[in-house]
């Protein structure tokens, strides 16, 4: 038996449970509302998940390998079908690199030479797997921001030869820097406004290495955040595929910069302004830097952690759930060993996905198209699991109809509201927006957009493929409480992340993550129970990738 609605057919069960949770919410009163449990498994995931047994998740330790096989027995338990081969697991292969032994970056202009010392001026690495790295009296370009950008009409490579040089590159892109909502998305950040995107694209257009500007605003953290982010040991795929790799990639402080620049004989603040303008032309510096480190790389194995319930009509045709498994493990220290337990980030997503899959699998009825559930690998060292996944899909990504990434649940109870990030994207939002008013919930932007969150996450590495992802949270405007309470919810979150502290604690409301969970069920079962294809909006980034697949649907 099944009710059709709107296009959307839903099975006999569901009509039952969506009746149940309707009735809840039109008795609501201004500060109560009543949510259905979503999962009885659902607390128990977490708590394990994030118990200290499982010494933090960390990739490729008995930690990490615990948690492989609790969530592939709870895969097989529930009966979906494994993915990859008659297994579950996808192999992702990791590498530690850990540079040494760097020189100062030298930048030369005839006789005249700066020198740049490793992290207070300077910091620098490589993904490339070789034991050296060198960039010898390499040419400097300025070109920008370092973006390619046709739906935007913006090419700052346009007319330029990089090939063996050193880039140049400003952090974020011009819509931020302009406050201008008709240039790119105005405040909000584009993918071409990330770190990553500036490295791939030096790389595609043949340079040798990139350095990137550092400003506080536009890149929406410190000096200290690149120092300590970029020392030390790095994560990568441990493989020489993706696509070209730069000899040396790094970033420099805006105080170096403006030296390098006036040994140029440039203004700093003029070339900066000339960006803005989609007629900006790339300019050779007429000076050559100089640097060197060495590197040492070890390799591991993780997996994603991948199971599925085929479709009855259209089992090619996949919607996905997505979240990571992995956080930082243990550390020691002075006083002993302190475990990063990771209980929102991200212990509730896993058991949530864990918790959607039971409910898919108990329905009477399969959706006519796949679900695909992921749980993926070292997302906390860079979003590799997600990254290798999208260059080694197990399931087409042209038939892949799009997905939802759950990324940390909100633990402090119910609200009216749901924060998009990344709000604005796709059509994804349109079915999220369906059913949150069903909850009598309404759609709000994240409260920065500039800080670019939605490049942040494992979604990011399909939507870079086309693939329409959602990626939202409960609001800040918990129901029957106060803007205090928002405050405390805040600063008590800031406190726990990627703190030893973010564990399963007496603060928690464990209602607001069912109400979530109910959201995202039937986002992902309207999709997987129709046939619509969702895109991204005109303008996107990522709009061009997904209509050059349109002709692979059916």
């Amino acid at each position: 038996m099944s009710i059709q609605n709107n296009g959307f057919t839903y099975p006999a069960l569901t009509v039952f449970l969506l009746a149940v949770i309707l009735i809840g919410h039109a008795c609501r009163t201004p500060d109560r509302v009543e949510i259905p449990t979503f999962s009885e498994n659902f607390r128990t995931h977490v708590e394990t998940l994030a118990s200290d047994e499982f010494e933090g998740r960390a990739p490729a330790t008995r930690g990490g390998r615990m948690t492989v096989e609790y969530i592939e027995n709870e895969f097989e338990r529930l009966g979906l079908k494994p993915a990859v081969n008659g297994s579950y697991r996808q192999a992702v292969p990791l590498v530690e690199i850990t540079g040494y032994d760097f020189s100062d970056l030298l930048v030369r202009k005839g006789e005249e030479q700066l020198a740049f010392s490793y992290l207070d001026d300077m910091v620098i690495g490589t993904t490339r797997l070789q034991d050296r790295s060198v960039l010898d009296n390499s040419e400097l370009v300025f070109v920008g921001y370092g973006i390619v950008a046709p739906e935007f009409g913006w090419d700052d490579y346009e007319g330029v030869d990089v090939e063996g040089k050193t880039v140049v590159v400003m952090i974020n892109d011009p819509g931020f820097m302009l406050q201008d909502e008709e240039l790119f998305t105005g405040i909000a950040m584009t993918y071409y406004g990330r770190w990553t995107y500036k490295f791939e694209e030096a790389a595609r257009q043949g340079a040798a290495g990139a350095l990137i500007v550092h400003q506080t605003e536009p890149a929406s953290y410190g000096w200290d955040v690149v120092r300590n982010s970029w020392s030390g040991t790095q994560y990568g795929i441990g493989t020489e595929g993706g696509g070209p790799r730069l000899e040396a990639e790094g970033w420099i402080q805006l105080d170096v910069a403006r030296q390098v620049f006036e040994l140029a004989g440039m203004d700093i603040e003029e070339a900066f302004r000339s960006a803005l303008s989609p007629g900006f032309s790339a300019v050779p510096m007429d000076v050559h830097a100089s640097v060197d480190f060495s590197n040492t790389f070890e390799h591991a194995e993780s997996y994603n952690v991948i199971g599925y319930i085929e479709g009855s009509e259209y089992p090619e045709e996949t919607v996905i759930y997505m979240g990571h498994w992995d956080h930082l493990g243990m550390v020691e220290t002075p006083e002993g060993v302190e475990i990063y337990n990771g209980a929102v980030d991200n212990a509730t997503g896993v058991g949530a996905i864990l918790s959607i899959a039971g409910r898919f699998a108990a329905a009477e009825e399969a959706p006519r198209r796949s679900v695909v559930f992921m749980a993926l690998t070292a997302e906390e060292s860079g979003l590799l699991g997600s990254r290798f996944y999208a260059e080694n899909p197990v399931f087409p990504l042209e038939t892949t109809v799009g997905g939802i990434n759950i990324d940390a649940l909100n633990v402090y109870g119910p609200t009216w509201d749901v924060s998009v990030v990344g709000y604005g994207n796709s059509e994804m939002e349109d079915y999220l927006r369906r059913h949150a008013a069903n909850q009598r919930r309404h759609l709000v932007p994240e409260p920065h957009p500039e800080r670019g969150y939605f490049y942040r996450s494992d979604h990011i590495s399909l939507a870079r493929q086309g693939v329409p992802m959602i990626y939202a949270q409960g609001g800040d405007d918990y129901i029957g409480r106060d803007q205090e309470y928002a405050k405390m919810v805040a600063a008590d979150m800031a406190a726990r992340y990627h703190a030893p502290t973010d564990v399963v604690h007496d603060g928690w409301v464990w209602d607001g993550m069912h109400q979530d969970m109910w959201l995202f069920y039937y986002v992902g079962s309207e999709l997987a129970n129709s046939d619509d294809w969702p895109n991204w909006y005109e303008g996107n980034e990522f709009r061009q990738i997904r209509d050059a697949s349109a002709h692979k649907r059916r």
